[in-house]
């Protein structure tokens, strides 16, 4: 398989590029929704660009058990669950087991909920046209999550934008968003961090500090 070259030096880069593609949107009720964690830098600078304001969607990804990097489902707040019945099959994973790593993802939700929206309770997204953002996708099970997360909550429209897609992803959630938007949709696709010349893990406390000062950006206050 040929070496796939990096296409963004960074999240914030990668958000930068994304940001270019997105320039044309504009309203007054328009909002970013980032994915955590590593969703939020790419999410900040689209936001920046754009003039509007940043708040994160919560999903987990629910890894296959001994491979976790390999998604077989996700779940968001508000009780979404998306399965990958495929996945387990083809995993060996039965309902049990799923249902298992799902109460224990499920903390985690709550626990970054707590965190991430301590000083900045969640936005309402009734009527608003949003733009839901990650740093890239592979499977796509967090990205339809965070989708069914921002329908459920009324959200007028979705567009799902991301830097980097498998195009078969890419199809695969026409259904779950009004438009998805990739700016790179390599083919064979590695992995998502292959795109990345730096692709550390985003740790709580840039999450915290973006939102903080993206609504200090947008609000004129602390």
């Amino acid at each position: 398989m040929p070496h796939q070259r990096p296409l963004f030096t960074d999240r914030r880069h990668a958000g930068q590029m994304l940001a270019e593609a997105l320039n044309e949107l504009g309203s007054e009720d328009l909002i970013v929704l980032g994915l955590p964690r590593g969703g939020v830098p790419v999410a900040f600078e689209v936001a920046l660009a754009l003039g509007c304001p940043l708040d994160v969607v919560l999903v987990r990804k629910l890894g296959v058990p001994w491979r976790p990097e390999l998604a077989m489902g996700a779940i968001g707040e508000g009780g979404i669950v998306v399965a990958d019945p495929q996945t387990m099959e083809a995993a060996g994973v039965d309902d049990e087991r799923f249902a298992a790593i799902e109460r224990h993802e499920r903390k985690e939700l709550v626990r970054r909920s707590q965190l991430y929206r301590a000083r900045h309770p969640r936005m309402s997204l009734q009527d608003r046209p949003t733009v839901v953002v990650d740093d890239g996708m592979a499977t796509g099970s967090t990205a339809r999550a965070a989708c069914a997360v921002v329908r459920a909550a009324g959200a007028s429209s979705i567009l799902l934008a991301i830097p980097v897609a498998p195009p078969s992803t890419v199809r695969a959630l026409s259904d779950a968003a009004d438009d998805v938007i990739a700016l790179a949709t390599p083919h064979p696709f590695r992995a998502v961090g292959s795109s990345y010349r730096s692709f550390s893990q985003t740790p709580d406390h840039e999450v915290t500090k973006l939102l903080e000062e993206s609504a200090e950006r947008f609000n004129g206050t602390t």
